[in-house]
């Protein structure tokens, strides 16, 4: 039975004028330190009122923004990313009862670019030296990502290219242009 199957299939493909092709994986990989840092960072208050929320938390991040222009970061790396005000309640005194409000909560939030990695714990000694009282995260990142992105790539196509000969050698075939190329990217480790 398998004779007689693999007869057949070697009768069709010599029928169809089918090319050969070789299939392969090429990988490539660059590791490089981090060059660049971003701090998520902000001040929360609250008050009686929305409006001495707002106000006490507008001067408390001024104070913020501030000490971080003083401390030597650009204007281009101090973002505002988010703002709010919300309410803040209690349950009523029985079940039925709506919450009643108690004061408000405001927040403001900066994410800061640090150029020098050295410098994070700096800024983060700036930050709540001068009235931050959150920090949400840190992230480390590399300038250039996209460059060594397509330095892996141009690797990659030549790791590909190399086995493929190989295998073309091997089969005795002629290696002829890639028919299709495919991407499959690794998330770098946080």
């Amino acid at each position: 039975l398998a004779a007689t199957i693999i007869a057949t299939m070697a009768s069709a493909v010599s029928a169809q004028t089918l090319q050969p092709t070789v299939s392969v994986t090429g990988e490539a990989s660059i590791s490089v330190p981090p060059d660049l840092a971003q701090i998520d960072s902000g001040v929360t208050t609250e008050a009686k009122t929305a409006r001495e929320a707002s106000e006490a938390n507008n001067k408390a991040m001024a104070g913020v923004l501030q000490a971080l222009k003083n401390s030597g970061l650009a204007d281009k790396d101090i973002q505002t990313s988010r703002l709010s005000l919300s309410p803040q309640s209690v349950p009523g005194r029985n079940p039925n009862a709506p919450f009643q409000i108690t004061g408000y909560r405001a927040s403001n939030r900066v994410t800061v670019t640090i150029r020098d990695i050295t410098k994070v714990a700096d800024t983060i000694d700036v930050l709540v030296g001068s009235g931050a009282n959150e920090i949400s995260g840190i992230s480390f990142m590399v300038s250039k990502a996209s460059k060594l992105l397509d330095d892996a790539r141009t690797e990659a196509i030549a790791d590909a290219r190399r086995k493929a000969e190989i295998y073309a050698k091997a089969a005795n075939i002629a290696l002829g242009a890639p028919i299709s190329i495919s991407e499959e990217t690794t998330p770098s480790p946080a």
